[in-house]
């Protein structure tokens, strides 16, 4: 069995790397070559910590696996680390046989940018010149870096409910050469593209507060009860997203369906975007909305294309097992 580290992650793994392979593996899903496994997500009665297991089969690519982990949110404060902490194992198709275990917390910041990002591309207006950004934690950095390279933003606006976290994404976009502008909620209209990212159990974001021709990437509700968009928004907007079954389930689209809303027929995969079977956008003043689950299925992607680069590099580590 091979090991890949953590520490090594950074120097295998780019953001090009993860958009092609997050794009591929959707596309694969549509198409019926893939196939993710029913989410386990608990809340395990100890530090406030959610963990759980996503995991899957990508036929295309032969790709069998699973992540393990969750969100400490005391981490941060208690310990210097990051709250979300997993690791990805890759088996072997043919025997079952261990194949891979990758440190997973950079490719999991990766791979959940490289969601929005794709749906950046294949969602927002052409012309789109102000993202908006709701959060401002440690995934934010990623998803603002990812997402700036998809259209010729002008201006980074951003509201966090912590507002002395927004100099994470200010950084960025000053890196980028952009303005930043802090602003309230409702201010938000002014935004083309939002990419709102947090762990909240009551939206923050209304329906008001978003103008026609408006692409909101949603990239924070993976679990039963979260939610960062108000309902009613999910019936202003055409709605995308990774899986169906997750985002009726633990999605941002759990609460329109389960107030009756919408349905679940009302969601499309954005798989099936990319592949051209159904439309995308269809007219510059639609809302289109992306409820980024995050599946299973991207982490083995990933993980595969880091072992891969890793045996390339020779920083594999070989055990037996």
């Amino acid at each position: 069995m091979l090991i890949v580290p953590e520490r090594e992650i950074a120097d295998l793994m780019t953001r090009e790397a993860a958009f092609d392979a997050v794009e591929r593996v959707f596309a694969a899903m549509a198409s019926g070559n893939a196939n993710n496994f029913p989410v386990v997500r608990e809340a395990i009665g100890h530090e406030e910590a959610l963990y759980g297991f996503k995991g899957g089969f990508d036929q295309a690519g032969l790709t069998l696996g699973l992540k393990a982990g969750g969100y400490w949110p005391n981490n941060l404060e208690k310990r210097n680390l990051i709250n979300h902490q997993s690791t990805v194992f890759l088996f072997d198709p043919d025997t079952g046989k261990a194949k891979a275990m990758v440190g997973g917390n950079l490719l999991t910041a990766l791979r959940t940018a490289a969601a929005s990002s794709v749906s950046i591309k294949h969602l927002a207006r052409e012309d789109a010149k102000v993202i908006g950004m709701v959060g401002a934690g440690h995934q934010a950095t990623f998803q603002l870096r990812a997402a700036l390279e998809q259209r010729n933003f002008e201006k980074v606006i951003g509201w966090n409910y912590h507002p002395e976290m927004l100099p994470n994404i200010e950084k960025v976009a000053n890196e980028a050469g952009l303005p930043f502008e802090a602003v309230e909620l409702p201010d938000l209209r002014e935004a083309d593209v939002i990419i709102s990212i947090t762990s909240a159990f009551s939206p923050s974001v209304m329906a008001g507060h978003i103008s026609e021709g408006t692409h909101i990437a949603c990239m924070g509700t993976d679990t039963k009860g979260k939610q960062e968009v108000e309902a009613e928004l999910l019936v202003r907007a055409n709605v995308f997203t990774d899986e169906v079954a997750q985002s009726v389930s633990i999605g941002e689209a759990q609460h329109a369906v389960g107030q009756g809303l919408i349905k679940d027929t009302d969601v499309a995969e954005i798989g099936a975007v990319i592949n051209g079977t159904i439309a995308g956008r269809t007219s510059p003043d639609q809302i289109t909305l992306f409820d980024g689950t995050g599946v299973g299925l991207q982490d083995l992607a990933v993980a595969a294309a880091v072992v891969d680069l890793a045996v390339k590099k020779g920083v594999a580590i070989e055990v037996d097992f």
